[in-house]
């Protein structure tokens, strides 16, 4: 890991799939420890988890967050993984002067839920770098989400790194558990429809992704695990590189793209 950055933080999307990767080792679990290893280290970092969406909007502001297991039906090991990194109540209560006047709640009930500890336990394992989680509000559409994604660019330069988690394709009920189970063709074409509107920095196309028709149903049935991607993207500055450190598709009908910008490819 390299030292705290004076620069610009990155900012990072991770697909993070199947809870089952916070045990697994392949080939995603490989690219977030090496972005571990080669990004620079934040002094916090703020999650925008697709496994916390409520009406409204809130901020984890405890001193010491506790690891939730919001899953069901996954072996006992997963149940016992702890990732018992601190909070940060003075973050939280950055990202709430930034979006002000939204009305931002600052909470002491939620936690670290599994959309932000099954990454980070592999990209920042010693989990002792604090970290906040901002809830997505439910209520409103695409565009919101993007704007507060723009309104945090800020806490970039304060050496926060701002991280989406979820799944540009997420379709549970489609789901194939074959370990060598290919992505079906709706998913596979909106996968590489998203990534080539990012490639061209297409952020208004990204937003309305709902007009990519019947592939986009398919993929996002539920919009609460592509929002996080909006988040990031509007974090991006003109100029800015992007790459993908890590894509594929996990059981048929999971996208497991990455997306980071900010960081030389």
């Amino acid at each position: 890991m390299t030292e705290p950055t004076k620069g610009r933080m990155p900012a990072l999307f991770l697909g993070h799939g199947s809870p089952m990767n916070a045990l697994e080792q392949n080939l995603h679990t490989q690219a977030w420890r090496a972005l571990g290893a080669t990004l620079p280290t934040p002094k916090a970092i703020l999650v925008v988890s697709a496994h916390w969406t409520i009406r409204g909007t809130a901020v984890t502001a405890m001193p010491q967050p506790k690891t939730i297991h919001d899953f069901g039906g996954f072996p006992q090991a997963l149940f016992d993984m702890q990732y018992p990194a601190p909070g940060d109540p003075a973050l939280a209560a950055r990202v709430k002067d930034l979006l002000s006047p939204l009305g931002v709640s600052l909470d002491q009930s939620w936690g670290l839920d599994h959309g932000t500890w099954s990454v980070l336990t592999h990209v920042y394992p010693h989990a002792n770098i604090p970290v906040v989680q901002l809830a997505i509000d439910a209520t409103q559409p695409p565009e919101f989400h993007y704007q507060l994604g723009t309104r945090l660019g800020a806490l970039r330069d304060e050496g926060v790194l701002i991280l989406g988690s979820g799944n540009i394709v997420h379709n549970l009920r489609a789901i194939d558990w074959r370990p060598d189970a290919l992505g079906y063709d709706w998913a596979v074409r909106f996968d590489g429809l998203v990534r080539d509107r990012l490639v061209d920095n297409d952020h208004a196309a990204l937003i309305g992704y709902e007009n990519f028709g019947g592939d986009a149903r398919l993929s996002v049935p539920t919009p609460e695990h592509y929002l996080p991607l909006l988040y990031v993207i509007g974090l991006q500055q003109a100029g800015e590189a992007l790459r993908f450190p890590n894509e594929g598709l996990q059981n048929g009908s999971i996208s497991m793209r990455s997306v980071l910008i900010g960081a030389a490819a």
